[in-house]
């Protein structure tokens, strides 16, 4: 599954930080990295520890590095510094030396250079450090997806999205025990109070239920931190999560001491689950900087010569770096509780629920618990909790009261709050006098597995107590620590009688419902559904719509950093934002990054769905506002709309689409610029329209059965599926072409080249659809084109169904469009949808969709059909059954692979031939239905398999008013792989095509069809083709283990993306077609390129004839076009050309014998990259039993026009000008079978019919070839090697007689010296 692999990190120039949307915001696709590698000149002992690629932007110098310092960690990490720091100050976060040598393998590199972003590994060319750590065979090793063998694992790394980028995975679990990998870092020197750790996990495979359980098992991916000899967990995988790449954030809280990580994977018996990791950042980790300018207004100075606000002091957290903030001094009149050893002053009010004091030793490792107290940063610490059990009912209120304390202006309370594993959770904090809560500040929803500062100054005029109630969600846990109040909160000594408000009494509703404003219950989950349940429609009121004039309208701010979402009122005249909205505000938590404001739960939504929103932004340019949706059933986030400020406000009206989405979801506002200056975000007039699931919006209304659309004039009743992967964009071609529709129009497309991980999907919907009385066609234009492009279907979802497919097509099919038909069956009473669904499971190629057309009725016969979907129609009928299955899954012996996909789990037609289904003479048969006559001739093309042994007959009749003909019969097969056969019809109306088999008595065996293709015009020989109509059966394999790429199909017309000759060879113009392919994608994922013909028979005396167009800059390549023969024998290259610049149209002729049935392949190699450059095929013509002679017979029917010079005229003799299409024109060479060098026949005369004169010309080629070795010895090896007679002008020989010093291995022919030769 993985190719595994380790290199050691390097040295370089340190890159800037990435713009800080780019680090915060979910990644769209990584920034090209520079070509190639930077090989620093240092010592060969060093060599492996510096090989690293270029950190310097693309073209700058990178200064060759000599002097150098390697520090050994005690994790036995080697830190190579340039500037020789000292131990205390490697891998500290903080850049020492000039280069930032001092930071690297601690886990991290001084940057990526693909990212671009500081202190991070992205495991590209080395592990940085990391160690396995287990004691078993499982464990982690760094590798990469591999193309031969795919399995559960992830097929692509998250920082490339390719299969050639580099991860962590875990490998080999045991069976039947469970087990823990371990994975440990460097060690780290000490951590900030801001510190944040965000890493990329991959978590595929699942679980069996173990026996004596009945739930099952889940595989958890944890981290944790080592210091102080304690293991502190950070994080843990949450309990549902959907395969693919997610994120994780991790905040390890001020560490003042070495540390390390550590990720785990335990898993549970029998399961075969795996885990990559990649991408791991660290950010804002290292200490302050210390400044020399003076401190601002509202800032101290630290003792270590940092500024620090004012704020930020005796509350908590050392915020310094020395610890200097908290010191006792200044701090003595501050009241602190830890709760370490009681509750201080505080009291807890009569519950049920009350808060609980307890450690997180003894409260276990439950998802939602805090993992470690603020306090202490350790498993030991006490803290304040309040829980709730996934299945009890949310909604009870945990309070805690203070002492009395005096009126007062200058009070204030700083508290550390955990809001963990529910969206329902929340804190409040409020103060009460004379029995009336005024609320000061609201938690809601969840934080993370992190401590969260929080701080609110009190105002009163009267005698008062601080209030801090907690409600735990369904499933999770709230939770607080370190309260400190400031010398300002004075005590009331003459204790005036300050009562708590009663408490709401317990809602009437289950535990899984809601309570309207009526008093009303309702499911849960019809709450912002985007539909009135209520019947005073109380469900709707706070879910996301509103203009913040009566509150936030259901939005709550889940910051945990410097920023937060709040209220605010307008104070200057703005066009965008009126009254009260939504504002980014100074906020009181430690960390730094975007403010997040979160939606409650909203949905399902309709296809339509769109969230509409005024905003205006202020900020430099790094400052951005965007828009995304989180998906908490799966563990995703999504981005969805982004606008960064330019150097000037900003602001206007948005709609954002959101599309359909079968989950509940939230909505986030994410938001990041700086507030010390001018800077200002705001949004206001949030609303969502069209969400509703049965919603059909206006402008596919009255298109609701009417799927018909060309997308000139927009997408018509079809919608993006936005929370599928990937998106079809609507567009006019960016290089891949134009529309079907006009040739300048629009058309839809997906680019696979984009990187995105392997296994997603870009879907393309309908809204929901009235039931369908009656089958309908639905006809399509598609283009499926590239190197190694993914799959398209088209699917039909029924509602409350299982989605049917009912067409795919996978592999490139060259860049020009291709008509599909698939009839969409009538529905019943079921309502439904239909989808276009492209899968990312190739990586170069795009794909095209255009002129969608519905008509009543069902389609009619296909023109095309791979068996992958249904039967095409193909009625069975007779004594034995053909049935349409794949080996994967099929009871009736068959092929191990289809054609098609080359995979056990293609499909194909087969009938089991043996005696007791079909006894001999009986007949199976599978009847087509009705063609169309389009053209005087078409040519019915099929592939088939027969079994070994005795399999029996399959006979091919063409049936007509009745009246059936005999076109076809085989009944043995050489070898076991597909043969493609075919056969011209000139019909003169309607016509069927009958396959029957015919049973032989044979114990056991079986006949199979795969890959129907009718097209117009007569058929070619086999093997030869124009490629005007099509390919002609010639294909790329579709093996994935032959690391090699697909040849494209496609017309002189130019293409950016897919170059060529502008012109063909058979036509010698623009629209004629021919085979092609850019070598420039040739490089690790695969080094060559193959094209193969159908199985051929045993050939003693055959021609291949082609032109091939090569553009290749010679000092860019090592490159090569080469024709092989490959069979049960062996393979074996017959002819072959370097790499070229453009010499227009070339011909070549190759003879072709082989003594048992073979493939001819061309194929394009190299031995190193980049290769930049394009090669060209067209006019194949394959001659059998006529050789290679000069004037052969005359060209075959439906081959195409060869064009001038396609074959060797008579008298070519020595002169090879006035015979183009001979190989010594062409620059090739070709190699001869068995012990003999093959060239060209050179004939005096044109070879007669007659065995005398054919006798005479090996008579008269073994005299020259005699004479050739004897001028060979007598000159001497070095007139040989100057001349190059060996590989360009030796005659052809057709008896290997005197050439015992002459080798033949591959596409090499070596002339060993003989004793006597001379050197």
């Amino acid at each position: 599954m993985w190719s595994a692999g380790t290199v050691t990190g390097g040295e370089g120039v340190v890159l800037g930080k990435m713009p800080l949307r780019a680090q915060y915001l979910p990644q769209q696709g990584p920034k090209p990295r520079c070509p190639g590698k930077c090989h620093l000149q240092v010592t060969r002992a060093l060599h492996h520890l510096l090989w690293a690629p270029c950190l310097v932007p693309c073209g700058v110098f990178s200064p060759i590095v000599s002097l150098v310092a390697r520090t050994v960690l005690p994790s036995g990490s080697v830190v190579v510094n340039s500037c020789s720091s000292v131990a205390e100050q490697l891998c500290n976060f903080i850049c020492d030396c000039s280069d930032c040598s001092d930071e690297n393998q601690c886990g991290y590199l001084r940057d990526s250079a693909v990212l671009g972003t500081p202190f991070t590994c992205d495991f590209e060319d080395s592990d940085c450090g990391w160690q396995d750590v287990g004691t078993s065979m499982y464990g982690w090793v760094r590798g990469r997806a591999s193309l031969a063998m795919w399995g559960m694992g992830p097929h692509s790394d998250h920082t490339v999205g390719t299969d050639l980028g580099w991860f962590l995975v875990t490998m080999s679990p045991p069976a039947k025990t469970t087990a823990t990998a371990w994975l440990r870092s460097p060690e780290m020197r000490e951590a900030a109070a801001t510190c944040e750790i965000r890493a990329w996990y991959h978590l595929s495979g699942s679980c069996e239920s173990t026996q004596g359980l009945n739930q099952t098992e889940r595989p958890v991916l944890r981290l944790a931190v080592a210091h102080k000899d304690e293991v502190v967990e950070l994080w843990q995988s949450p309990e549902h999560s959907s395969e693919g790449w997610h994120q994780l954030v991790a905040y390890p809280g001020r560490i003042m001491e070495q540390f390390q990580l550590i990720f785990s994977l335990t898993q549970p018996p029998t399961c075969g689950a795996e885990v990559a990791l990649d991408d791991i950042m660290f950010r804002n980790c290292g200490l302050p900087e210390v400044g020399q300018q003076a401190c601002g207004a509202q800032e101290s100075r630290c003792h270590r010569g940092s500024c620090l606000a004012q704020r930020r002091f005796c509350d908590g957290t050392d915020d310094c770096g020395d610890n200097s903030d908290e010191g006792t001094a200044q701090c003595k009149n501050f009241t602190q509780c830890s709760f370490d050893y009681d509750l201080c002053d505080w009291e807890m009010a009569a519950g049920p629920p009350v808060w609980g004091r307890n450690t997180s030793l003894n409260l276990g490792t439950s998802y939602s618990i805090p993992t470690r107290d603020h306090s202490n940063n350790s498993r030991a610490g006490f803290f304040l909790h309040v829980s709730s059990d996934p299945n009890a009912q949310a909604g009870g209120t945990a309070q805690l009261s203070s002492p009395t304390f005096q009126a007062t202006n200058s009070c204030s309370l700083v508290l550390y709050c955990h809001l963990h594993g529910s969206a329902t959770s929340n804190l409040s904090i409020s103060y009460v006098t004379n029995s009336t809560k005024h609320l000061m500040r609201e938690r809601t929803g969840d934080l993370g597995s992190c401590w969260v500062r929080e701080r609110v100054d009190f105002n009163v005029t009267d005698p008062f107590k601080v209030l801090i109630e907690g409600v735990a969600g369904s499933g999770g846990t709230v939770a607080i620590d370190d309260l400190i109040l400031s010398q300002g909160c004075v005590k009331e000594q003459e204790k005036p009688l300050v009562t708590l408000p009663s408490q709401a009494g317990a809602s009437p509703c289950a535990a899984d419902e809601v309570a309207c404003d009526s008093g009303d219950c309702i499911a849960a989950e019809l709450a912002c559904d985007f539909a009135d349940t209520c019947a005073d429609g109380s469900d709707e009121k706070r879910c996301g719509t509103t203009t913040f004039e009566s509150g936030a309208g259901g939005w709550h701010d889940v910051s945990v950093g410097q920023l937060r979402w709040g209220l605010q009122k307008v104070t200057e005249s703005d066009i965008f934002l009126t009254g009260t909205f939504l504002a980014l505000q100074t906020g009181e938590g430690q960390m730094v990054g975007p403010a997040k404001a979160r939606s409650p739960p909203l949905g399902p939504s309709g296809p339509s769905c769109t969230m509409e929103m005024s905003y205006n932004i202020h900020s430099d340019p790094q400052g951005f506002l965007a828009i995304s949706v989180a998906d908490h059933t799966t563990g995703t986030t999504q981005l969805v709309w982004q606008t960064q400020h330019r150097g000037s406000t900003a602001g206007g009206h948005v709609r954002v689409p959101l599309g359909e989405r079968s989950r509940a979801f939230q909505v986030e506002l994410l938001a990041l610029v700086d507030l010390q200056g001018s800077a200002s975000v705001g949004v206001d007039n949030v609303t969502f329209e069209q969400c509703y699931l049965d919603v059909v919006s206006p402008t596919a209304a009255g298109m609701a059965r009417e799927l018909s659309c060309n997308f000139e004039r927009g997408m018509c009743g079809w919608y993006q599926d936005l929370s599928s992967d990937f998106k079809w964009v609507h567009s006019t071609g960016q290089g891949q072409g134009s529309d079907h529709t006009t040739g300048s129009g629009y058309f839809l497309s997906v680019d696979s080249s984009v990187p995105w991980s392997h296994g997603q999907r870009a879907q393309l919907l309908t809204s929901l659809q009235e039931p369908a009385a009656a089958p309908r066609c639905l006809s399509f234009w598609y283009r499926l084109a590239g190197p190694q492009i993914g799959t398209l279907n088209l699917k039909l979802w029924p509602e409350g169904g299982e989605e049917v497919v009912l067409w795919t097509c996978r592999g490139t099919q060259g860049s020009l469009w291709h008509r599909a038909w698939a009839t969409l069956p009538s529905t019943g009473q079921q309502r439904y949808q239909v989808a276009f669904e492209v899968l990312h499971d190739g990586f170069l190629g795009d794909v095209g969709l255009d002129d969608i057309t519905q008509t009543a009725g069902p389609c009619g016969a296909k023109l095309s059909c791979s068996f992958e979907v249904e039967g095409c129609g193909l009625a069975a009928s007779g004594k034995g059954t053909w049935q349409r299955q794949s080996n994967s899954t099929g009871t009736t012996a068959g092929p191990v692979a289809d054609h098609t996909t080359g995979t056990s789990t293609g499909h194909y037609m087969v009938v089991n031939t043996g005696r007791v289904s079909l006894p001999a003479g009986h007949t199976a048969t599978l009847t087509s239905q009705p063609y169309q006559p389009s053209v005087s001739a078409q040519c019915l093309a099929f592939w088939y398999q027969l079994s070994a042994g005795t399999p029996g007959s399959l006979r091919v009749f063409v049936e007509q008013s009745r009246v059936r003909r005999k076109v076809l019969s085989m009944s043995t097969m050489e070898g076991s792989n597909w043969h493609r056969s075919h056969v011209t019809v000139q019909p003169n109306g309607e016509w069927q095509v009958v396959f029957e088999a015919v049973g032989a008595g044979g114990d056991h065996g079986y006949i199979a069809l795969d890959d129907l293709h009718m097209s117009e015009g007569a058929c070619p020989k086999p093997a030869s083709c124009d490629f005007e109509q099509g390919t002609c059966g010639w294909s790329s394999p579709s093996d994935p283990r032959l690391h090699s790429f697909a040849w494209g199909w496609k017309s002189g017309i130019t293409l950016a993306k897919y170059p060529g000759p502008e012109q063909d060879h058979t036509l010698g113009t623009r629209n004629g077609h021919y085979m092609h392919f850019d070598t420039s994608v040739l490089g690790a994922r695969g080094t060559s390129a193959l094209l193969e013909s159908p199985p051929l028979p045993a050939a003693t005396d055959s021609c291949l004839r082609f032109w091939y167009h090569m553009d290749i800059p010679e000092h860019l390549s090592s490159g090569e076009l080469r024709v092989t023969l490959h069979g049960t024998t062996g393979q074996r290259t017959v002819w072959s050309v370097a790499g070229h610049r453009s010499r227009g149209w070339q011909g070549a002729v190759v003879p072709v014998q082989s003594p048992s049935e073979f493939q001819i392949s061309f194929e394009i190699s190299t031995r190193r990259w980049p290769m930049e450059g394009t090669v060209a095929l067209d006019d194949i013509m394959y001659s059998t039993r006529v050789g290679c002679h000069c004037s052969p017979e005359s060209p075959v029917e439906g081959a195409g026009k060869l064009g001038q010079g396609g074959v060797c005229s008579s008298g070519c003799e020595r002169s090879t000008q006035s015979c183009p299409g001979c190989w010594a024109e062409a620059g090739g060479r070709s190699l001869g079978s068995g012990s003999s060098l093959t060239a060209f026949p050179p004939p005096a005369e044109k070879p007669s019919s007659s065995f005398g004169s054919f006798v005479a010309e090996v008579v008269l080629g073994v005299l020259l070839a005699v004479v050739i070795v004897a001028l060979v010895a007598a000159g001497g090896w070095y007139w040989l090697k100057q001349r190059r007679l060996a590989s360009r002008t030796l005659i052809e020989s057709n008896s290997s007689q005197g050439f015992d010093n002459i080798t033949f291995r591959d596409d090499k022919v070596i002339i060993s010296s003989r004793e006597g030769d001379q050197s």
